[in-house]
């Protein structure tokens, strides 16, 4: 067995390395097609999202699902979701609509990956520098001006255990001061599936249900905390429900999810 989930381990490697690189200069020609009449470089971002997916279901060891649609595709909204692992960035990419991910700067710098990024218009952001965060917060803005939603981790970081951390207030700003309404995800076992701290595919059953939207109209920044803490219950709900589902023992950090 061991020998088994070695193999699809480094199947798992080899083939989403093959597929980012193959699916490089894709993007690079939607991107060059598109560009003069897509600002908001739908078709480039879609486009690469979809090459991740491509990656995903030829992954053995992997079996995601998501659930929840959208009437308006091109209505822009702040989406956040809770983060267990590298994991969450393929299963979230199989939502079928387009959003531009706020994402730290050393994954721009990773050959293909990071050139597909800026092709698709994914926000760059630099930890702990404030210039970065202000400018993060304008691209932001340009691309739900666009009519593209924006997807953030409102923890900054992957959890190491089943409690989310803390949730930043960047987010929830942003859709006040946008007038954008805040789209959850919740996202249950992909904790397992990559680890934090580790590279290794494992095998794994991961579900990210889209949870009702919550309008901003109205509020102000004095708001931000209400916000936030409407945002957090709301994903923390759903992931119970999923984790019942997918058998994850709600607390356990030492147990691996379902296998396929």
């Amino acid at each position: 067995m061991r020998l088994v989930r070695t193999l699809q381990n480094w199947w798992a490697w080899t083939e989403t390395v093959l597929v980012v690189m193959l699916g490089t200069p894709v993007v690079a020609l939607i991107y060059a097609i598109t560009a003069p009449f897509d600002p908001g470089r739908y078709a480039a971002g879609r486009a690469f999202r979809l090459v991740g997916v491509t990656a995903l279901r030829l992954n053995s060891l992997w079996r995601f699902h998501t659930r929840g649609s959208l009437a308006d595709a091109r209505r822009p909204y702040v989406v956040v979701a809770n983060h267990e692992s590298y994991a969450d960035v393929f299963l979230i990419s199989c939502f079928p609509w387009e959003m531009k991910w706020l994402s730290k700067d050393t994954m721009f710098k990773i050959p293909c990956m990071g050139w597909m990024m800026q092709m698709a218009g994914d926000i760059k952001l630099v930890r702990g520098n404030r210039d970065s965060a202000a400018d993060a917060i304008l691209q932001c803005r340009d691309r739900l001006a666009k009519k593209v939603s924006v997807m953030i981790f409102p923890e900054g970081t992957r959890s190491r255990t089943w409690e989310m951390l803390p949730f930043k207030d960047g987010a929830f700003r942003l859709a006040i001061e946008s007038g954008a309404p805040i789209l959850p995800i919740a996202v249950t076992g992909t904790r397992h599936a990559m680890a934090k701290g580790t590279f290794r595919f494992l095998p794994a059953r991961a579900i990210a249900q889209l949870l009702e939207p919550i309008s901003t109209t109205g509020m102000t920044l004095a708001d931000i905390g209400t916000l936030k803490q409407l945002t957090r219950d709301r994903i923390e709900a759903g992931r119970r429900v999923l984790a019942a589902e997918l058998g994850v023992r709600v607390g356990d950090d030492t147990a691996a999810s379902t296998t396929a």
